[in-house]
């Protein structure tokens, strides 16, 4: 199996399980141990509705089979999937930079939970998930 094939699978099985887990969230689903939201003084800057994070959860499924569609597992990559593909490695490598104040390498705040979480877990985990499809998609293209 190529490569591609593979980075696909592993990519789209990231996103397939994130997708899962926001709507386990959406539900009222919860994971005391990590902190998945923002926080300022001790308190998360927002509270996401069940439409937001179900709304989220449907991004990242359609991610998920963007990465089966450019690596071939699903359909055949063209141009378009080539296309969507670099776009979404622009949008989790644009994450894992940040915003400059709450999230990304290149935050502010810096002594929340949720900020080590964020420079040990979620952005490595971005920038993962978008050299994946940087490389994936360079290679449709």
């Amino acid at each position: 199996m190529q490569i591609e094939r593979w980075i696909g699978l592993f990519t789209g099985g990231i996103l397939f399980f994130l997708s899962a887990l926001h709507v386990y969230w959406a539900f009222g689903g919860k994971l005391t141990s990590i902190t998945v939201i923002p926080e300022t003084n001790g308190k998360p800057t927002f509270v996401p509705s069940r439409g937001l994070t179900l709304l989220v959860a449907l991004a990242l499924f359609g991610f998920g089979a963007v990465a089966l569609w450019v690596s071939g597992n699903i359909f055949s990559p063209n141009r378009i999937s080539a296309v969507f593909s670099l776009l979404i490695s622009f949008i989790f490598l644009g994450r894992a930079i940040g915003d400059f104040r709450l999230v990304g390498y290149f935050k502010k705040i810096k002594n929340t939970k949720f900020a080590k979480y964020d420079y040990l877990v979620y952005s490595p985990v971005c920038i993962l998930l978008g050299t994946s499809y940087l490389y994936l998609g360079w290679k449709s293209f």
